[in-house]
């Protein structure tokens, strides 16, 4: 992992208008994975659309971390479904063009 593919969280605390603990509790709860270089934390930049949905169902939703962990965790099993619905439909496309 290079540094240039990591984003320091202070960036992202300016940014979001979050505090450093919602990271700590964030990487507590086993959501995120924060990378410490030279005394400074880093969040890996393909974790950004998943810590920016948290961010949002924390503060739009007022639900604490380990509520976002049970929601989070439904969401990925929702997009899961989504997925073999999808493949479901289009096998199904493909037996229905036969007849």
């Amino acid at each position: 992992m290079e540094l240039k593919d990591l984003i320091p969280i202070m960036h992202l605390c300016e940014h979001y208008s979050v505090k450093t603990s919602f990271f700590d509790k964030l990487h507590e709860e086993g959501l995120i994975s924060i990378t410490t270089f030279e005394q400074t934390s880093y969040l890996h930049q393909d974790k950004i659309r998943d810590v920016e949905k948290m961010i949002r169902i924390h503060q739009e939703l007022n639900i604490n971390t380990e509520g976002i962990d049970a929601v989070f965790n439904l969401l990925q099993k929702i997009d899961i479904l989504q997925n073999e619905v999808n493949k479901l439909h289009d096998r199904l496309r493909l037996y229905e063009s036969d007849f």
